[in-house]
């Protein structure tokens, strides 16, 4: 079997699940934030809690982990000297703000957790593009290997 596809095959599975976590969160947070302004009931809080804390934790948490792990294999696959390539100091960039962008997303649910979210529901529609767009700039950037 060629480990090389097999760890191209998790690594590509592992990121989609990881976007779709990224894509979907901010947007529970756009409604929570919503129902915290509108003074919802309790019950409809405790059930956006759930809800972000599980996509967070079960779903997203072990995607992005999947996703470096073998991100780092497939890098030590194609040989080290790779790194070189701009192609993949790129998309590495791009990845380590993905990964920022994840751990900011922890600190604004940790903040949802204690009934104590700063941002207004336009802040998280306006963040939730931010994955998209880095998106865009890997998946060019992997397609097309500019020097």
């Amino acid at each position: 079997m060629n480990t090389y596809l097999l760890f191209k095959s998790i690594h590509l599975i592992a990121v989609i699940s990881w976007m779709a976590g990224l894509l979907y969160l901010p947007r529970i947070f756009v409604y929570h934030s919503e129902a915290i302004r509108d003074n919802k009931s309790e019950d409809m809080m405790s059930t956006f809690k759930v809800m972000e804390r599980r996509l967070f934790i079960y779903i997203m948490n072990p995607a992005m982990i999947i996703s470096w792990i073998f991100g780092m294999l497939l890098i030590h696959t194609i040989g080290m000297d790779n790194f070189g390539s701009l192609w993949l100091q790129l998309k590495f960039i791009f990845v380590i703000i993905l990964t920022i962008y994840h751990f900011f997303l922890f600190q604004c649910l940790r903040k949802f957790a204690e009934n104590n979210s700063s941002y207004s529901p336009k802040f998280y529609r306006i963040i939730n593009e931010i994955p998209t767009v880095l998106l865009i700039a890997i998946v060019l950037v992997v397609v097309f290997k500019p020097l």
